[in-house]
């Protein structure tokens, strides 16, 4: 995944409480080849009438807001479904943020594993930058996750609460995975050093 350190980019208000997965991204389309984008999907029910025209008063379809990357969202966003389609849509999309009092857990963890930062401010900071950015004039996150803050529209910063393991995961673009076969060298000599102590293990097998 892409590494995250720090991004400044416009920010589109998403409108609603417990918008969920399916609204994200319609299970219909989870069928389809990841590989040609999930992106063209996201909101697409929102996003484009039965004959597949753009809707003119989603915030997505008008300008500026057609090139965020940064979302505010309402509280519970992401809930439902536990599908994984509803980050990789946004991350195609290139959606690099979310920000809003609550997720929904499996999404939460979902947009960590693929490199987009879920910021949970409170309720009523998050009325207030709503507020900043469908009234303009700037409407800008600063993503720091160097410095583990967000620097929003009025000049204020708010912290940026992630678990630390996450945090450098982000940081350096990679999954739990990866980030455990980075220690390979001290994981090997661990285990060489751990077994030479333990040398009734190797003479029993």
């Amino acid at each position: 995944m892409k590494a995250f350190t720090k991004e400044t980019a416009m920010a589109a208000v998403i409108p609603g409480e417990n918008v969920d997965t399916d609204q994200i991204i319609p299970a219909r389309f989870l069928k389809m080849d990841r590989a040609q984008g999930y992106g063209q999907f996201m909101f697409h029910d929102q996003r484009f009438d039965k004959d597949g025209k753009e809707i003119a008063d989603f915030v997505l379809n008008r300008e500026p807001f057609r090139h965020a990357k940064i979302l505010v969202t309402d509280e519970n966003f992401g809930c439902g479904s536990s599908r994984e389609g509803a980050v990789y849509a946004m991350v195609d999309y290139g959606i690099r943020a979310v920000i809003g009092p609550s997720f929904g857990d499996i999404f939460y963890n979902n947009a960590l594993k693929n490199g987009m930062i879920p910021v949970r401010l409170p309720a009523g900071q998050v009325d207030v930058l709503r507020c900043q950015i469908e009234n303009g004039p700037v409407r800008d996150i600063t993503i720091d996750l160097e410095n583990s803050r967000v620097d929003l529209p009025d000049g204020t910063q708010a912290p940026i609460e992630i678990d630390p393991f996450w945090r450098e995961c982000l940081l350096r673009g990679v999954d739990e995975i990866e980030l455990t076969m980075g220690y390979l060298p001290q994981i090997e000599a661990f285990e060489k050093d751990y077994l030479s102590q333990m040398r009734w293990i190797t003479t029993q097998a």
